[in-house]
Protein backbone atom coordinates (compact mmCIF):
# COMPACT_ATOMS: atom_id res chain seq x y z
CA UNK A 1 0.00 0.00 0.00
CA UNK A 2 1.68 3.41 -1.01
CA UNK A 3 1.48 5.88 1.76
CA UNK A 4 -0.11 9.01 1.34
CA UNK A 5 2.60 11.84 0.54
CA UNK A 6 1.47 15.07 -1.59
CA UNK A 7 3.67 16.47 -4.37
CA UNK A 8 3.37 18.66 -6.93
CA UNK A 9 1.07 22.33 -6.53
CA UNK A 10 -0.93 22.38 -3.30
CA UNK A 11 0.76 20.37 -1.34
CA UNK A 12 -1.23 19.39 2.26
CA UNK A 13 0.00 20.58 5.72
CA UNK A 14 0.51 17.48 8.43
CA UNK A 15 2.26 14.75 6.20
CA UNK A 16 4.88 13.95 9.21
CA UNK A 17 1.36 12.87 11.13
CA UNK A 18 0.37 11.07 8.09
CA UNK A 19 3.38 9.27 7.81
CA UNK A 20 2.90 7.52 11.45
CA UNK A 21 -1.29 7.53 10.80
CA UNK A 22 -1.77 6.25 7.46
CA UNK A 23 -1.60 2.73 7.58
CA UNK A 24 -4.04 2.14 10.41
CA UNK A 25 -6.57 4.68 9.16
CA UNK A 26 -6.55 2.90 5.76
CA UNK A 27 -7.33 -0.45 7.58
CA UNK A 28 -10.40 1.49 9.49
CA UNK A 29 -11.62 2.92 6.46
CA UNK A 30 -13.68 -0.02 5.21
CA UNK A 31 -12.36 -3.51 6.95
CA UNK A 32 -14.57 -6.03 7.46
CA UNK A 33 -14.38 -5.85 10.94
CA UNK A 34 -14.81 -2.85 13.16
CA UNK A 35 -11.59 -1.23 14.10
CA UNK A 36 -10.31 -0.74 17.62
CA UNK A 37 -11.05 2.64 19.49
CA UNK A 38 -7.76 5.33 19.66
CA UNK A 39 -5.71 5.46 22.33
CA UNK A 40 -5.58 8.29 24.57
CA UNK A 41 -2.57 8.90 22.55
CA UNK A 42 -4.01 9.18 19.28
CA UNK A 43 -6.54 11.60 20.11
CA UNK A 44 -6.57 14.65 19.40
CA UNK A 45 -6.43 17.46 22.50
CA UNK A 46 -9.79 18.46 22.29
CA UNK A 47 -13.06 18.13 24.47
CA UNK A 48 -16.14 19.23 23.94
CA UNK A 49 -19.93 19.09 25.19
CA UNK A 50 -21.73 16.14 23.53
CA UNK A 51 -26.03 15.46 24.37
CA UNK A 52 -26.99 12.26 25.70
CA UNK A 53 -29.64 12.17 24.03
CA UNK A 54 -29.94 10.06 20.57
CA UNK A 55 -33.27 10.65 18.59
CA UNK A 56 -34.11 7.91 16.07
CA UNK A 57 -35.80 8.81 12.68
CA UNK A 58 -38.58 7.43 12.04
CA UNK A 59 -38.29 4.43 9.16
CA UNK A 60 -40.19 4.96 6.08
CA UNK A 61 -40.76 8.75 6.83
CA UNK A 62 -40.23 10.18 3.41
CA UNK A 63 -37.73 13.04 3.03
CA UNK A 64 -38.66 17.07 3.27
CA UNK A 65 -38.35 19.01 0.60
CA UNK A 66 -35.03 19.56 -0.75
CA UNK A 67 -34.42 23.39 0.21
CA UNK A 68 -33.20 26.35 -2.05
CA UNK A 69 -29.68 25.25 -3.50
CA UNK A 70 -27.44 25.18 -0.34
CA UNK A 71 -24.65 27.65 -1.58
CA UNK A 72 -20.94 26.67 -1.40
CA UNK A 73 -19.26 28.25 0.82
CA UNK A 74 -17.19 31.58 -0.08
CA UNK A 75 -14.04 30.02 -0.76
CA UNK A 76 -11.00 30.69 -3.35
CA UNK A 77 -10.40 27.41 -5.21
CA UNK A 78 -7.47 26.37 -5.31
CA UNK A 79 -6.35 23.35 -8.65
CA UNK A 80 -6.84 19.86 -6.74
CA UNK A 81 -3.24 19.05 -6.06
CA UNK A 82 -1.39 15.98 -7.41
CA UNK A 83 -0.61 12.43 -5.69
CA UNK A 84 -3.04 11.28 -2.56
CA UNK A 85 -5.33 13.74 -1.04
CA UNK A 86 -5.89 12.89 2.41
CA UNK A 87 -6.61 16.50 4.05
CA UNK A 88 -7.67 20.10 2.82
CA UNK A 89 -4.81 23.07 2.22
CA UNK A 90 -4.25 25.65 4.35
CA UNK A 91 -5.48 26.82 7.83
CA UNK A 92 -9.12 27.00 8.66
CA UNK A 93 -12.17 25.32 9.77
CA UNK A 94 -13.19 23.20 7.16
CA UNK A 95 -14.17 19.48 7.05
CA UNK A 96 -14.44 17.25 4.10
CA UNK A 97 -17.18 14.46 5.71
CA UNK A 98 -17.26 11.96 3.18
CA UNK A 99 -18.70 8.54 3.12
CA UNK A 100 -18.32 5.40 1.44
CA UNK A 101 -20.11 2.13 0.52
CA UNK A 102 -23.95 1.87 0.31
CA UNK A 103 -24.56 -1.78 1.40
CA UNK A 104 -27.86 -0.40 3.52
CA UNK A 105 -30.61 1.20 1.69
CA UNK A 106 -31.47 2.73 4.83
CA UNK A 107 -28.75 4.26 6.38
CA UNK A 108 -28.20 5.97 2.48
CA UNK A 109 -31.96 7.50 2.69
CA UNK A 110 -31.41 8.80 6.75
CA UNK A 111 -27.67 10.64 5.08
CA UNK A 112 -29.98 11.96 2.52
CA UNK A 113 -32.55 13.18 4.95
CA UNK A 114 -30.03 14.49 6.95
CA UNK A 115 -28.37 16.88 4.40
CA UNK A 116 -31.56 18.33 3.22
CA UNK A 117 -33.23 19.02 6.44
CA UNK A 118 -29.50 21.16 7.92
CA UNK A 119 -27.90 21.67 4.90
CA UNK A 120 -24.60 19.44 5.48
CA UNK A 121 -22.54 19.28 3.17
CA UNK A 122 -20.90 15.34 2.12
CA UNK A 123 -19.53 13.61 -0.29
CA UNK A 124 -20.30 10.04 -1.36
CA UNK A 125 -17.88 7.66 -2.04
CA UNK A 126 -20.37 5.62 -4.15
CA UNK A 127 -20.33 1.67 -5.00
CA UNK A 128 -22.86 0.95 -7.53
CA UNK A 129 -23.16 -2.38 -7.12
CA UNK A 130 -25.38 -2.25 -4.20
CA UNK A 131 -29.00 -1.45 -5.15
CA UNK A 132 -29.48 1.53 -2.49
CA UNK A 133 -27.76 3.75 -4.81
CA UNK A 134 -30.93 2.62 -7.18
CA UNK A 135 -33.03 2.97 -4.26
CA UNK A 136 -32.37 6.40 -3.67
CA UNK A 137 -31.87 7.99 -6.66
CA UNK A 138 -34.54 10.28 -7.07
CA UNK A 139 -33.65 11.77 -3.57
CA UNK A 140 -30.69 12.20 -3.72
CA UNK A 141 -30.32 13.39 -7.40
CA UNK A 142 -31.82 17.19 -6.52
CA UNK A 143 -28.59 17.45 -3.87
CA UNK A 144 -26.08 16.08 -6.23
CA UNK A 145 -27.45 18.95 -8.74
CA UNK A 146 -27.47 21.60 -6.58
CA UNK A 147 -23.83 20.18 -5.54
CA UNK A 148 -24.97 19.96 -1.78
CA UNK A 149 -23.72 16.49 -1.85
CA UNK A 150 -20.71 15.36 -4.51
CA UNK A 151 -20.07 11.73 -5.50
CA UNK A 152 -16.59 10.27 -6.05
CA UNK A 153 -16.25 6.78 -7.63
CA UNK A 154 -15.52 4.09 -5.21
CA UNK A 155 -15.33 1.03 -7.37
CA UNK A 156 -18.42 -0.88 -9.22
CA UNK A 157 -18.06 -3.92 -6.41
CA UNK A 158 -15.23 -3.24 -4.00
CA UNK A 159 -12.40 -5.23 -4.93
CA UNK A 160 -8.77 -4.87 -3.88
CA UNK A 161 -7.49 -3.25 -7.23
CA UNK A 162 -4.37 -3.65 -6.28
CA UNK A 163 -4.83 -7.33 -6.57
CA UNK A 164 -6.42 -7.20 -10.29
CA UNK A 165 -4.84 -7.04 -13.51
CA UNK A 166 -4.62 -3.86 -15.46
CA UNK A 167 -8.10 -4.70 -17.55
CA UNK A 168 -10.05 -5.32 -14.35
CA UNK A 169 -8.99 -1.92 -12.49
CA UNK A 170 -10.50 0.07 -15.68
CA UNK A 171 -13.35 -1.87 -15.74
CA UNK A 172 -14.46 -1.43 -12.25
CA UNK A 173 -14.05 2.29 -12.13
CA UNK A 174 -14.98 2.50 -15.59
CA UNK A 175 -18.92 0.18 -15.00
CA UNK A 176 -19.25 2.34 -11.88
CA UNK A 177 -18.48 5.99 -13.47
CA UNK A 178 -21.19 5.26 -16.49
CA UNK A 179 -23.74 4.46 -13.65
CA UNK A 180 -23.00 7.29 -11.46
CA UNK A 181 -22.96 9.56 -14.67
CA UNK A 182 -25.63 7.77 -16.05
CA UNK A 183 -27.90 7.56 -12.50
CA UNK A 184 -27.24 10.76 -11.47
CA UNK A 185 -26.31 13.04 -14.54
CA UNK A 186 -22.99 14.16 -12.86
CA UNK A 187 -19.19 13.57 -13.48
CA UNK A 188 -17.41 11.88 -10.44
CA UNK A 189 -14.09 12.93 -11.65
CA UNK A 190 -11.00 13.21 -10.65
CA UNK A 191 -11.99 11.82 -6.88
CA UNK A 192 -11.43 8.08 -6.66
CA UNK A 193 -11.60 6.51 -3.24
CA UNK A 194 -9.41 2.97 -3.37
CA UNK A 195 -11.80 0.37 -1.61
CA UNK A 196 -9.58 -0.43 1.84
CA UNK A 197 -7.29 2.52 1.13
CA UNK A 198 -5.23 0.36 -1.04
CA UNK A 199 -3.32 1.43 -3.82
CA UNK A 200 -0.36 1.41 -5.89
CA UNK A 201 1.14 3.28 -9.16
CA UNK A 202 0.00 0.91 -10.96
CA UNK A 203 -3.68 1.33 -10.12
CA UNK A 204 -2.90 5.29 -10.01
CA UNK A 205 -1.75 5.19 -13.37
CA UNK A 206 -4.89 3.10 -14.89
CA UNK A 207 -7.47 5.33 -12.51
CA UNK A 208 -5.67 8.73 -13.91
CA UNK A 209 -6.15 7.28 -17.61
CA UNK A 210 -9.70 7.97 -16.94
CA UNK A 211 -9.67 11.09 -15.38
CA UNK A 212 -9.45 9.60 -11.65
CA UNK A 213 -6.37 11.45 -11.41
CA UNK A 214 -6.50 11.84 -7.11
CA UNK A 215 -6.70 8.95 -5.09
CA UNK A 216 -8.95 9.87 -2.44
CA UNK A 217 -8.15 8.54 1.06
CA UNK A 218 -8.59 10.51 4.57
CA UNK A 219 -7.09 12.05 7.90
CA UNK A 220 -9.58 10.41 10.87
CA UNK A 221 -12.39 8.03 10.36
CA UNK A 222 -15.49 7.18 12.02
CA UNK A 223 -14.68 3.50 11.98
CA UNK A 224 -18.20 2.10 11.17
CA UNK A 225 -17.20 0.29 7.92
CA UNK A 226 -18.56 -2.84 10.20
CA UNK A 227 -20.98 -2.60 13.06
CA UNK A 228 -19.96 -0.53 15.88
CA UNK A 229 -22.50 1.27 18.55
CA UNK A 230 -23.77 4.85 18.93
CA UNK A 231 -20.89 5.76 21.70
CA UNK A 232 -18.42 4.38 19.43
CA UNK A 233 -19.09 6.78 16.50
CA UNK A 234 -19.18 9.73 18.67
CA UNK A 235 -16.13 9.02 20.45
CA UNK A 236 -14.39 8.83 16.81
CA UNK A 237 -15.79 11.87 15.29
CA UNK A 238 -14.79 13.86 18.57
CA UNK A 239 -11.03 12.42 17.97
CA UNK A 240 -11.42 13.53 13.90
CA UNK A 241 -13.93 16.09 13.44
CA UNK A 242 -10.96 19.03 13.15
CA UNK A 243 -10.14 21.63 10.96
CA UNK A 244 -8.84 20.68 7.78
CA UNK A 245 -9.62 17.29 7.78
CA UNK A 246 -10.57 14.83 5.00
CA UNK A 247 -12.74 12.21 7.54
CA UNK A 248 -14.29 8.93 5.88
CA UNK A 249 -17.47 6.85 7.35
CA UNK A 250 -19.91 4.62 5.74
CA UNK A 251 -23.67 4.02 4.33
CA UNK A 252 -23.58 0.59 5.48
CA UNK A 253 -25.31 0.27 9.21
CA UNK A 254 -27.70 2.12 11.39
CA UNK A 255 -25.56 3.83 14.25
CA UNK A 256 -23.97 6.72 12.86
CA UNK A 257 -27.57 7.86 11.90
CA UNK A 258 -29.15 7.57 15.64
CA UNK A 259 -26.12 10.15 16.52
CA UNK A 260 -26.75 12.82 14.20
CA UNK A 261 -27.84 15.69 16.42
CA UNK A 262 -24.18 14.96 18.51
CA UNK A 263 -22.46 15.16 15.26
CA UNK A 264 -23.76 18.11 14.03
CA UNK A 265 -23.74 19.86 17.22
CA UNK A 266 -19.77 18.89 17.17
CA UNK A 267 -19.47 20.31 14.09
CA UNK A 268 -21.08 23.32 15.76
CA UNK A 269 -19.35 23.44 19.12
CA UNK A 270 -16.31 23.33 16.99
CA UNK A 271 -16.96 26.27 14.39
CA UNK A 272 -16.31 23.58 11.70
CA UNK A 273 -17.72 24.27 8.45
CA UNK A 274 -18.41 21.16 5.78
CA UNK A 275 -17.28 21.60 2.62
CA UNK A 276 -17.54 18.81 -0.27
CA UNK A 277 -14.43 18.36 -2.45
CA UNK A 278 -15.05 20.14 -5.53
CA UNK A 279 -16.19 23.16 -3.39
CA UNK A 280 -12.42 23.50 -2.37
CA UNK A 281 -10.75 22.05 -5.31
CA UNK A 282 -10.68 22.86 -8.82
CA UNK A 283 -10.30 20.21 -11.59
CA UNK A 284 -10.85 19.34 -15.57
CA UNK A 285 -14.02 17.98 -14.63
CA UNK A 286 -14.95 20.59 -12.15
CA UNK A 287 -13.45 24.24 -13.38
Amino acid sequence: MRQDPATGPGALTRRTMLASLGLSLALAGCAAAAPKTPTPATRAAVTTSIPSALPRPLPGTPPPPVPALQPAPNLVRVPVPAGTLSGLPGEGALLAWTVDDGSNSEVVARYIRFAAETGIRLTFFVTGCYDAWTDNADQLRPLVQTGQIQLGNHTWSHPDLSTLADADITGELSRNHDFITDTFGTDARPYFRPPFGVHDDRVDALAADLGYSAPTTWYGSLSDSGLITEQQVVDFATTWFLPQHIVIGHLNFEPVTNVFPQLRGLLHDRGLTTVTLNDVFTSAAHP
